[in-house]
């Protein structure tokens, strides 16, 4: 055997130790390539745990890097109130998602995962973030380029943080306020549903023109993939209750529920979430024939569908049986979201089995990575600090502070049309603010904010409370008093001009919002007893959906509807003391009795306390 000389053995072990070094064309990671080639490229080579590990998203505390590595974990979110830690900032947040997504990059493909989370009025799980009316109030204001401003900035927010994913927006058309997630849906008319799907090119960027069909559409590093929730049907179920049965015919479904899909598919939605309710008795995350033939057939929708969390289980108590109805329904992700081994065993033996068909998984696959290709995640994965001045900057609370303005219905001004109260002087000798949602920033949220069924007080975020608002507001020798739930001697002893009373909902999300009674809690009917007896008052509501005030209604000189504000009470203010006029007209009719509902406008039995479209205006003073 001939022998190296031992230059010659040097020169070659170095020329073997640089080889790997050297880069190797990939078609999937060079940007140039078009969409399909690099999808098509990506599939070839994985494998089928790698596919299935793509379908998976699981929740952040369970994310570790290794985890990610090992099962190939396609994505990651937050649930409601999952943060990495208490107030945590921005640049807390964009270490925590890239400390995960390089678990995804370590894996032999390296193929990033999506990190996804509700945003739905604003960062809403966020210390700082902008919290902005919720739904229900920016309907009222009918105002698309508003509500794509807010998608704008509630992108920017959610990118200052490092996540590039939000569950919004919910087009729910509400059909009952007994419904606990009311106040996520902008009306009962699909028409205003649909006007206001504009959001969705604010959070993902304008989709340019003769994109083809369906296909989505995310524009860059400052935008978000946004998904339009929930398919469908939520806001339809039997008496509101959550993730119940809507009992209504194909022309019901499709007339009402259904119109505001197409608008979001037109714009480029990337992702879709499915409802947890049934149509005539068959779970929404077991319809196939809504999921695959309608949304992916006949829409042409190119996005990827998600389940809700949990979604899949609550289709029957057989997990097995779960598994195979919703995948095999049609949908892509699955948000398991702690138990990924079970999913992942129990997919991949279904598969293995024929049980379902890898047709399926590849359908799936290729629409999750079409969405990260489109997202520019190959690109850039990882997160930077450039955008943390954007959470809860003054240009935001700015436009959320219009957008309480133009949310805002005044339902009554004065007890003869003659005699208005509104606006209020600022200048006056004493106002009286009472009511257990004067001074609390928590009630004035609601639901979904910083946790998932929201908080009570004013120390968990930053913003302005209505009374502190209406200090703001008045001349500096105007003298405010504030009492929570004053009584009636209190109230008359002390002379006061004018009172606002705030008084509304506790907050609630889901299910624990369903209410067959909608009645203010106490001591909110006493506080507006005993003020209004005794001094002329406004009455400002926060609520989330209209609420039993007709008992009250004879004695209060003025009705405000101001729903759930968010964080930027000062709107409020702007209104009430006359620096802008109300302009919002109610995009939900307001009964009289719980015993009318459902009763939307349209219906024969139609007999409203405040009528679909009802709005008194006002003109901006002075004064």
């Amino acid at each position: 055997m001939r022998r190296f000389s031992i230059p010659m053995m040097g020169f070659m072990l170095l020329c073997y130790l640089a080889a790997p070094t050297e880069a190797v064309y990939v078609k999937y990671k060079d940007p140039k390539q078009p969409l399909g080639t690099r999808v098509k490229d990506l599939m070839r080579r994985m494998t089928l745990a790698e596919k299935i590990g793509q379908m998976v998203q699981i929740e952040r505390s369970v994310a570790k890097p290794d985890v990610m590595k090992k099962y190939f974990i396609g994505s990651v979110l937050s649930g409601g109130g999952s943060v990495p830690t208490p107030e945590a900032s921005a640049e807390t947040w964009v270490s925590m998602v890239n400390e995960i997504q390089k678990g995804s990059l370590s894996t032999r493909l390296g193929i990033p995962m999506i990190y996804g989370i509700d945003a739905v009025h604003g960062h809403n799980n966020v210390y700082k973030a902008t919290i902005f009316p919720h739904n229900v109030g920016l309907g009222v204001t009918r105002d698309p380029q508003l509500v794509k401003k807010i998608g704008v900035a509630t992108a920017l927010e959610v990118r200052a943080t490092g996540i590039p994913y939000v569950f919004a927006p919910c087009i729910a058309v509400c059909r009952d306020p007994r419904w606990g997630r009311c106040y996520e849906s902008y009306s009962e008319d699909h028409k205003i549903v649909q006007a206001l799907t504009e959001i969705i090119p604010g959070l993902q960027g304008d989709i340019p023109a003769k994109s083809r069909k369906g296909v989505p559409f995310v524009g860059g590093k400052q935008k978000v993939a946004a998904c339009a929730k929930h398919f469908v049907g939520d806001g339809g179920t039997t008496k509101g209750i959550d993730e119940n049965n809507t009992v209504i015919s194909a022309n019901g479904l499709f007339s009402i529920h259904m119109p505001a899909y197409p608008n979001s598919i037109s714009k480029g939605v990337a992702t879709v979430m499915i409802s947890y309710s049934s149509w005539n008795g068959k779970r929404m995350h077991a319809n196939g024939d809504l999921i695959s033939a309608f949304l992916k057939g006949k829409l042409k929708f190119k996005g990827f569908v998600i389940s809700d969390w949990y979604g899949i289980e609550k289709i029957d108590a057989n997990y097995s049986y779960s598994v195979q109805a919703g995948v095999s329904a049609g949908i892509d992700m699955i948000m398991v979201p702690f138990n990924y081994t079970e999913f992942i065993l129990e997919l991949t033996n279904q598969v293995k089995n024929n049980i379902i068909p890898m047709s399926r998984i590849d359908d799936a696959v290729k629409r999750i990575l079409r969405v990260k290709f489109i997202m520019g995640l190959f690109e850039n994965p990882l997160a930077d600090l450039s955008l943390v001045s954007q959470l809860g900057n003054r240009k935001h609370r700015d436009l959320a502070r219009e957008a309480v303005r133009k949310s805002l219905v005044l339902l009554k001004n004065g007890k003869s049309a003659d005699r208005p109260l509104l606006p209020l002087p600022k200048k006056t000798l004493k106002i009286l603010v009472a009511g257990s949602h004067a001074d609390n920033l928590g009630y004035q949220c609601g639901g979904l904010t910083i946790t998932w069924q929201g908080l009570s007080g004013n120390d968990f975020t930053i913003g302005t409370t209505i009374l502190n608002a209406v200090k703001n507001t008045v001349d500096p020798n105007t003298q405010v008093v504030y009492s929570e739930n004053p009584d009636a001697g209190f109230v008359k002893s002390n002379k006061f001009s004018a009172a606002i009373v705030v008084v509304g909902e506790l907050p609630y999300a889901e299910m624990f919002g369903d209410s067959f009674n909608l009645t203010i809690p106490e001591p909110g009917p006493s506080t507006i007893n005993n003020v209004c007896g005794a001094v002329k008052c406004v009455v400002v509501v926060i609520s989330g959906r209209p609420v039993v005030i007709q008992p009250y209604l004879a004695k209060i000189d003025a009705l405000v509807a101001a729903w759930l504000p968010g964080t930027e009470g000062q709107g409020v203010a702007d209104i009430l003391f006359g620096d802008y006029g109300f302009t919002g007209k109610l995009a939900r009719t307001w009964f009289k009795t719980v015993d009318q509902l459902p009763m939307n406008v349209g219906d024969s039995h139609y007999d409203p306390l405040f009528p679909f479209g009802f709005g008194l205006t006002t003109k901006a003073t002075n004064n």
